[in-house]
């Protein structure tokens, strides 16, 4: 199985294992991209490079036979000195496939000697580096059709990527190579073509360097809102699960970017059939989840993904950026709906962050890992062992027999039927390759209340009691297990997307507890992840002892994505708590994230900034994933940022970017809902809400409250209380007209800072408004407005 240095004329391939293609080596790709992993439990007789670092997974390397370096200027000057290759590896703590790698290969003597005599190995942290990641899995996927963690790379020197893969199992197997065999061959071809390698691997750069130049070419336009609307709707609609909801068969992840894109659609599209449908979707997808084994029913939140087509067995790590958006789609759903059962989801993911995610300076934790030890005895951790019951276990925690019930039936036996376990398990086998889930239950709600409340002759209430019972039981139960690794690493961009979580999910429900929340998080990002005097946000920081929060010896600048998720965080944090120093932070930070990222010739912002000389390309992510990729977000916040501060050049910068992705947004805009939901609030521009009024006056608080409880995208909230020395008063000239009638709390709507409509609340002032405009009639306020 040589490595072979493919022709030119055979495109980009680079350099690929045989043995099923190179593609056998992501094998496992689909189920390492996300899952959870082990604490390294490594002998003390080593200790490497990786002791000085602060990321919790770079210490779980720390005692490695393996000679770690982190990423840095001391490792390439060796490779250089030396002429020595590169091995870089790239994981994070909660990944399992890292750690299993970890422990068969990382911690092998024999394999470590290999490493340290002719590599100079290089461990990476996928969530502290996303721009090294970045870089060299675009490299991954374009040579071998695949991509995932652990990512496995070989560099040149100068930093040049010639091979790669993920994850490979330390002895060659049937249908894959081991990671032994590929060091040995991959040294003797260094050895013997070193020139080919050279010269492929500068043409597989030049490649990608063309692959990477998202821009804007000649005199494009931002493209067409309805075909870019009505085809992201047809492509999402078509690749939709009728049954289970969701947009895939399996693996199932949670796309908190389709149901904004479908919540805005069914916005524009009320009175038709397409709305409708937009609707339908996107509530019965929250609902599957939200009965599904994904969410954990004992101690809340949702975990990373389901295996299965039913969200009923997951991969069980926990990511916070997952908690973040997903609050803010289910209190989108609550507000949409009146429904109370998303009102109540809300509830449940919030207090899983606050509880289990966060630090005493207000910040809050990366991720939970999926694996753990099943008992304090165990020596081997298992994935999903924190959160799996048999029946057995059940059947002694809830042992109570039902009043009157003539079968004798328990209150397990109510629990068990609701929540579909069953004596020898619920697991599919074919979702547990391991077997470590044989005899175990994932929790999934099998049935409506109503219907089990029938089955054993309850009442509704009665029910309900019962399984709030059970769980508090159940919970009680499980605090007494080990508890997975949980990685306290804290970053920027993160927590950015909890505080738009916290804000949204406050002002939307009438809780000022979660808006507080927001407002101590944001403290924690001004007090400890950014740079006052130069304006600029750092990536990431780390829990440390005694309550103290940790920082790298040498700081890691934000991204681009930390600056649009926590600009976003500070908008909504504003319209939720409208105190003005976020809004104002947040023009700030736009106006430092212009400096630092905008291309000023292709347009659209570079995901990092120019002077890191060791990242080989400046790219711009074209896909909404996990997280919605950073230029998607950057056109609303732009549009925002123009409508608090009347800056058009900003409008402008939007319609940029939306021209620079006009060929995907037109094509294939499913990979870009939430830049095709920002394409509406392009075209139809932003209204401005502007409410005149007493903070802590009562008639304020109502039209606040309808403001909060109506969906309605494309609009702004902007408080003016009065003090013309204030910054919205500042930036906005026109506010300084606006003024309360006779003495009450005043709204006006206004686009482009022109007044189309002022109401006043009170029955008797009331004036017949626009036809666009309805208006509730017991208080005199606004309960909605068309788009």
């Amino acid at each position: 199985m040589p490595i072979e240095v493919v022709p030119s004329g055979q495109g980009c391939c680079g350099v690929s294992l045989h043995l099923e293609q190179a593609r056998t080596i992501f094998l496992r790709t689909a189920l390492a991209m996300a899952t959870g992993g082990k604490d390294s439990h490594s002998s003390a007789l080593h200790t490497n490079r990786l002791v000085h670092e602060k990321s919790p997974y770079l210490l779980q390397h720390a005692h490695n036979p393996v000679d770690w370096y982190p990423w840095g200027q001391e490792a390439f000057d060796k490779a250089k000195k030396e002429d020595k290759l590169i091995f870089l590896s790239v994981g994070y703590s909660t990944c399992h496939w890292c750690h299993v790698m970890e422990h068969e290969s990382f911690q092998n003597e024999e394999i470590a000697q290999i490493l340290n005599e002719n590599f100079v190995s290089i461990k990476v942290d996928r969530e502290e580096r996303p721009d090294v990641d970045k870089v060299y899995m675009t490299f991954v996927q374009a040579t071998s059709s695949g991509g995932g963690w652990p990512m496995s790379v070989w560099l040149t020197p100068d930093l040049k990527p010639f091979v790669g893969g993920t994850y490979f199992p330390p002895e060659d197997g049937i249908y894959q190579v081991g990671f032994r065999t590929v060091l040995i061959r991959i040294l003797e071809q260094w050895k013997r073509n070193r020139a080919a390698l050279l010269e492929n691997s500068q043409k597989i750069l030049s490649a990608l360097l063309a692959r990477v130049d998202v821009g804007v070419r000649g005199e494009e336009i931002p493209p067409s809102l309805k075909e870019v609307m009505s085809r992201c709707f047809q492509q999402l609609s078509e690749s939709y699960d009728e049954e289970y909801g969701g947009f895939s068969e399996t693996p199932k992840f949670p796309t908190p970017v389709n149901m904004n894109f479908l919540f805005s659609y069914w916005a524009l599209h009320r009175s038709t059939s397409e709305g409708a449908r937009a609707l339908q979707m996107a509530l019965h997808t929250l609902k599957m989840m939200a009965y599904g084994g994904i969410h954990d029913h004992i101690a809340q939140g949702f975990h990373r993904y389901s295996t299965d087509q039913r969200w009923h067995v997951p991969h069980f790590e926990k990511m916070l950026y997952d908690q973040g958006q997903l609050a803010v789609v289910f209190a989108k759903a609550f507000q949409i709906s009146g429904d109370e059962f998303f009102a109540d989801i809300v509830a449940d993911i919030l207090l899983y962050a606050s509880r289990d995610l966060s630090d005493k300076s207000g910040g809050f934790y990366s991720a939970e890992d999926a694996d753990s030890y099943p008992t304090a005895k165990s020596e081997k951790k298992q994935e999903g062992a924190f959160c799996v019951w048999t029946a057995e276990e059940i059947r002694h925690l809830l042992p109570d027999l039902i009043e009157g019930s003539p079968e004798r039936k328990s209150v397990a036996d109510v629990f068990m039927h609701h929540y579909g376990v069953k004596e020898d398990g619920n697991v599919n086998p074919m979702k547990d390759p391991h077997n470590e889930l044989k005899g175990k239950n994932v929790l999934i709600v099998q049935y409506s209340l109503e219907l089990t409340a029938a089955r054993f002759g309850l009442g509704l209430e009665q029910l309900k009691t019962m399984l709030v019972k059970s769980r508090d039981q159940l919970y009680k139960a499980r605090a007494q297990r080990p508890r997975p690794h949980l990685d306290t690493k804290m970053l920027a961009s993160w927590n950015g997307l909890m505080i738009s979580g916290f804000a949204q999910s406050g002002a939307i429900l009438g809780k000022k507890e979660y808006v507080d929340r927001a407002v101590n998080t944001a403290d924690f990002l001004r007090n400890y992840m950014f740079n006052a005097s130069n304006g600029k946000l750092l990536r990431s920081c780390y829990q440390g002892k005694e309550n103290s929060v940790d920082k790298s010896s040498v700081p890691i600048h934000g991204f681009l994505e930390d600056y649009v998720f926590v600009i976003q965080a500070l908008f909504d944090l504003y319209e939720a708590s409208l105190n003005p120093s976020w809004l104002e932070w947040a023009v700030q930070l736009q106006h430092k994230q212009d400096e630092l990222f905008w291309d000023p010739k292709g347009f659209a912002y570079f995901t990092t900034e120019a002077s890191d000389p060791s990242l080989l390309l400046r790219m711009k992510d074209d896909q909404d994933g996990a997280e919605p990729s950073p230029n998607s977000v950057a056109v609303s916040n732009l549009l925002r940022a123009a409508s608090y501060t009347g800056h058009k050049e900003w409008v402008k910068k939007a319609g940029q970017i939306l021209s620079a992705f006009s060929e995907r947004l037109l094509k294939i805009p499913v990979v870009l809902p939430e830049m095709a939901r920002a394409t509406a609030a392009f075209h139809l521009t932003q209204k401005q809400v502007v409410i005149c009024g007493d903070p802590k006056g009562e008639d304020t608080r109502e039209l606040l409250h309808c403001y909060y409880s109506t969906f309605t995208p494309n609009r702004v909230l902007i408080f003016a209380d009065g003090n013309t020395t204030g910054f919205p008063y500042q930036q906005l000239g026109f506010l300084s007209s606006l003024e309360k009638k006779n003495g009450k709390a005043t709204a006006y709507l206004c686009l482009n800072m022109t007044v189309l409509l002022e109401q006043m609340l009170g029955r008797n002032n009331m004036r017949q408004p626009p036809p666009f405009c309805l208006l509730g009639t017991s208080a005199g306020i606004w309960r909605s407005w068309a788009t």
